[in-house]
């Protein structure tokens, strides 16, 4: 009885943390999107998250784990975002110098 209680516990707690995980990419996203530069911003960095939070959400799927699968695949979303506004303002837009 104590176990089950404590990997509900531990179950709840997960869920939680990777939703959180996928949120933290958020202030990232409104930080990129209201400057429109990214700086020293790196698209290395924010691409390899997005690289294995993918295979996170593939193995999800292959072992039938909703969890991971709802919860990486925020963060496969939000971290697309933030890898999108690295390219664009790096890359694709025009920087100003004064």
């Amino acid at each position: 009885m104590f176990m089950q209680i404590i990997t509900s516990l531990i179950n709840i707690v997960f869920a939680l943390a990777l939703f959180a995980n996928g949120l933290l990419f958020i202030p990232q996203i409104m930080r990129l999107y209201k400057s429109k530069h990214a700086g020293d911003t790196s698209l290395i960095t924010f691409a390899g998250f997005n690289i294995l939070n993918l295979f996170a959400v593939l193995h999800g799927i292959a072992v039938n784990d909703k969890i991971l699968v709802i919860g990486y695949g925020l963060s496969v979303v939000t971290n697309t975002i933030v890898t999108f506004l690295i390219i664009r303002y790096k890359y694709f837009t025009p920087h100003h110098t004064n």
